[in-house]
Formats: C-alpha cells, sequence, structure tokens
C-alpha cells in the first residue's frame, strides 16, 4: 500500500510544475494553473511564471493589488468570473502584456476607471457582464485597440460613451442586454454608432430602452430621430451650465455611481428635465391653434355679416329704385305731355 501511494504521489508530482501554489493544481504539458473552487481571498502567489491560463473562478477574491501578476508575465486567458470584486484598479493588469481573453463575468464590480486595462495590446475579449456596473469610462487603455468581443450584459448601464466605442475600432461583437438604458440624448451617439456598427458588418443584441415611459421595451434603432433633436441641442447649455455646480463633486464611489450623478452623467441629469416640458409646448401649441382657429372664425363671422349687410342694403335699395324712380326713368317719349300738364 505505501508503495502505491508512493507511486501516484510521484504521478501528480510529475502533472504539478515547480512552485505551484497549495491548493492548486498546476500542468506544465498545458501551462495551466487550475485555482478554482479553493476559497482564496487574493491572488495566489507563487504562481509557475511559465503558465498562459490561470483559472480563479468561483472564489471569493475581493481586490487585485497593483503586483498581482507580476510574476507571470506570460498569461494569456484570466478567468476571475464569479469572485467578489467590487472594483478594479488601474493598472492591475498591465504586467500582462501577452493577456488575451479577461473574464470578469459574475462580480460586484459597480464603475470602471479611465485606462483600467492599460497596456495590454494583445487583449481581444473582454466580459464585464452580470456585474452592477453603472458607468463606463470614455477610454479603457492606452494599447486596447484590438478588442475584438465586449460584453456589459447584465449590468447597471443607462447609456454608453460613444467615443469609448469608436476607440475599439476592431470590435466585432458587442452584447448590450438587459441594462436600463435611458433613451434621451445622451443614447444619441450610440445609436448612431450603433447604427454604424451593424452597417459595418458588425454583430449585436441591440439596445432595449428602459426609459421614459413611452419608449420602454422599445429597440433604440426604432426610436426616430426627431425624438433626440431638441434634447440634443440643449445638452450643450445643461453643460455649460452645470460645470461649476457639478465640479466639486468626488468622482464617482459606488453608491455614488448607483445614484448616477457621477463623472458623465451630469449631462444626463440635466437632460431629463429639459426633455419633460416637452408637453408643454405641445399644450402651447395645441393652445396657440385653437386661439388661432378662434380669432379666424371671428373674422370669418364678420365677414360674413358684411356680405349679408351689403347684399340686404342693395336688395332694399334696388327696391325703392323701383317702386319710386321706376317711371320717370323708364317712360316712353310720348308721356312727356301728361306729365307737363300734370305740373
Amino acid at each position: 500500500a505505501g508503495s502505491w501511494l508512493l507511486f501516484w504521489s510521484l504521478i501528480s508530482l510529475a502533472h504539478r510544475a515547480h512552485g505551484c501554489p497549495d491548493k492548486c493544481l498546476c500542468y506544465t504539458a498545458s501551462k495551466t494553473a487550475d485555482c478554482k473552487n479553493r476559497g482564496f481571498t487574493e491572488i495566489p502567489a507563487r504562481l509557475p511564471p511559465e503558465i498562459q491560463i490561470l483559472q480563479l473562478q468561483n472564489n471569493r477574491i475581493w481586490r487585485i493589488s497593483q503586483n498581482a501578476f507580476t510574476a507571470t508575465p506570460l498569461l494569456k486567458i484570466l478567468d476571475l468570473s464569479n469572485n467578489s470584486l467590487s472594483s478594479v484598479a488601474p493598472g492591475a493588469f498591465q504586467k500582462l502584456r501577452y493577456l488575451q481573453v479577461l473574464n470578469l463575468t459574475r462580480n460586484l464590480i459597480h464603475y470602471i476607471e479611465n485606462k483600467t486595462f492599460s497596456f495590454l495590446p494583445h487583449l481581444k475579449e473582454l466580459d464585464l457582464s452580470s456585474n452592477s456596473i453603472v458607468r463606463l469610462p470614455e477610454t479603457f487603455g492606452n494599447g486596447t485597440g484590438n478588442i475584438t468581443l465586449l460584453s456589459v450584459k447584465h449590468n447597471k448601464l443607462q447609456k454608453m460613451e460613444r467615443i469609448l466605442l469608436e476607440s475599439l475600432p476592431n470590435l466585432k461583437v458587442v452584447l448590450f442586454k438587459d441594462n436600463p438604458w435611458q433613451c434621451n440624448c445622451n443614447i444619441f451617439g450610440l445609436k448612431l454608432w450603433l447604427e454604424s456598427f451593424l452597417y459595418r458588418g458588425g454583430i449585436s443584441d441591440g439596445i432595449i430602452c428602459s426609459a421614459p415611459g413611452i419608449r420602454k421595451g422599445k429597440d433604440l434603432l426604432k426610436v426616430p430621430y426627431e425624438l433626440f433633436g431638441a434634447c440634443a441641442l440643449r445638452t450643450a447649455q445643461v453643460h455649460l451650465g452645470s460645470g461649476q455646480q457639478h465640479g466639486s463633486e468626488p468622482r464617482g464611489s459606488p453608491r455614488h455611481g448607483q445614484h448616477g450623478s457621477g463623472p458623465g452623467d451630469s449631462g444626463r441629469a440635466g437632460c431629463e428635465p429639459k426633455a419633460r416640458p416637452r408637453p408643454v409646448s405641445l399644450r402651447h401649441a395645441i393652445a396657440t391653434v385653437v386661439i388661432t382657429g378662434v380669432v379666424c372664425g371671428i373674422v370669418c363671422l364678420m365677414m360674413l355679416a358684411a356680405a349679408v349687410y351689403g347684399c340686404a342694403y342693395a336688395a332694399i335699395t334696388a327696391k325703392y329704385h323701383r317702386e319710386h324712380l321706376g317711371p320717370p326713368q323708364h317712360g316712353a317719349p310720348g308721356d312727356k305731355e301728361p306729365l307737363g300738364r300734370s305740373l
């Protein structure tokens, strides 16, 4: 029995690389470190430097330190799904220059900062689905232009900056499903980008509006442009007017971001009140039409009365002429003598 135990121990050691953490299984042939379902609360130390696949899903990892991946520079696939990450520090992945797939699904991430994924020139797939993200930055970072797949499904996004998507020229697939998209003036740029993206052959699951109420459940691509035009002109004024008002507010914490008042959300907050006066403008238009109709009706009645009066006056005048002035005007020449005698 002791010899068999020694034999299996040698076999297991043959499959494990040198320096593998105690709770992980490391395989030299596939260059994989299997650390899933091990109860880790942070990135394990002493990982083999030659591994290219790191599986950390189904743990309780809540933070990633700046030097977490310094010892594993050759990673190509990193799976951090189903953990407890609430934020990702900018530069946390900057040592992974060969990283191609980054899976951050099913975490507790509330927001992504600018340049979070900087210096990942080979990154192709970025999956941020099933988090609580309320805000995305204007850029994921320098050297992220090779991303071909981006998923932000099942989050709390109300809008998305067009400039972010334009900074990813190689996108082929974008997934937007199950977000509370606000189909107001702030999403107009996203609508234009999505139309162009689909025209170029891109693949997307579409954007379904959650608000305002009249557009709830509608496909953003089917909302007419006319519903965005007036609001888009007011957005610039709102930004100018609210620049000082929001300038002193701290950059969004998760709680701050959930209320939609983080950076980039002031336009939405200012735009919505501008969109509400539309019914008032409609009432003003209706009132103007009604008043114009009443005035026109009165003018028509006055013209009709004048016409009737003119006709009546003309009829009375004609009758008067027939009764009193008819004989002298239409008499024959022979009637002059009786008239003289009468006089």
